[in-house]
């Protein structure tokens, strides 16, 4: 059974920092480019950042660079993002999702999602 969990959101002040984790099973984890995606209250889901299978490649969109890092453990089947300098805007729910880079298909997985709330 195909499953990605994630965990770490919670409410937390500006500036502060936070940590997301998503743990895959049910599938070859090495095989997934892995993306951490966020949907804001009211507005649509955009990408957070990308990273490739190999923990080689990396990138975000331009309102977290420097502050939002993410990687993988492939051994234990994670991906993280870590959240720095957190800001209200962003606020939102956040979701992982696995891309298969071998299929011949477009095949992916979506987590669940896990609040993050940046509140004073």
């Amino acid at each position: 059974q195909v499953q990605l969990v994630e965990s770490g959101g919670g409410l937390v002040q500006p500036g502060g920092s936070l940590r997301l984790s998503c743990v895959a099973s049910g599938f070859t984890f090495t095989n997934y480019r892995m993306t951490w995606y966020r949907q804001p209250p009211g507005k649509e889901r955009e990408l957070v950042a990308t990273i490739s299978t190999t923990d080689s490649h990396a990138t975000y969109v331009d309102s977290v660079k420097g502050r939002f890092t993410i990687s993988r453990d492939n051994a234990k089947k994670t991906v993280y993002l870590q959240m720095n300098s957190l800001k209200p805007e962003d606020t939102a729910v956040y979701y992982c999702q696995a891309v298969n880079v071998l299929a011949s298909f477009r095949e992916e997985f979506w987590g669940q999602g896990t609040q993050v709330t940046v509140s004073s």
